[in-house]
């Protein structure tokens, strides 16, 4: 599957403008992650363009990511992609027994909360998010509360990295990509 037609089916199945957003910006981390690990840059950022691509129609525990994965099968995605993709959903009980598995676990939510962080600020720009202010805000449970914090740490855990750096790779990851973001 070429990076087009990934976004041609995550367009099919996703219309709200903020989860192509998210799914642009997890793509962005997943790239960068790559760069960083020398693997493979287009198969990980499609699969963090993906990872959510069923979201909006099957938004249930008992759906998602379970009909997303059945999809990319039929569609000879890699499995490897795939089990990526179910790892990510914590209660799928799927391990993440690859580094992509991993760092998609790992990016997920930390780009909702920076993208939060960043709504935020006055400029309403990633590239003036700072370390700090993420830090301070997932302290914070009543701001972007939907934010899963106990994923973004165990995330960064399994990746064996600190916060700091984790963060840093995320805020310059959105930052390459903040046009079609809209931050």
């Amino acid at each position: 599957m070429t990076r087009q037609e990934a976004f041609n089916l995550l367009s099919e199945y996703t219309k709200k403008d903020g989860l192509i957003k998210h799914a642009l910006a997890v793509e962005a981390c997943m790239t960068v992650y790559a760069r960083k690990y020398g693997e493979d840059e287009e198969s990980w950022g499609i699969v963090g363009l993906l990872h959510d691509f069923d979201y909006e129609r099957f938004p249930t525990v008992e759906e998602h990511p379970y009909k997303g994965a059945e999809i990319l099968r039929e569609k000879g995605a890699p499995e490897g992609w795939i089990i990526a993709i179910m790892g990510h959903a914590e209660y799928t009980g799927v391990p993440r027994d690859t580094l992509m598995a991993k760092v998609l676990f790992a990016v997920d939510e930390l780009a909702g909360m920076v993208t939060a962080v960043a709504l935020v600020r006055p400029s309403q720009k990633v590239e003036d998010v700072k370390v700090k202010s993420v830090k301070k805000k997932l302290k914070d449970r009543s701001f972007a509360a939907s934010v899963n914090r106990d994923d973004i740490l165990k995330g960064t855990e399994e990746l064996g990295i600190t916060l700091e750096e984790h963060i840093q790779l995320v805020i310059d990851a959105m930052s390459s990509v903040a046009a079609a973001l809209g931050l």
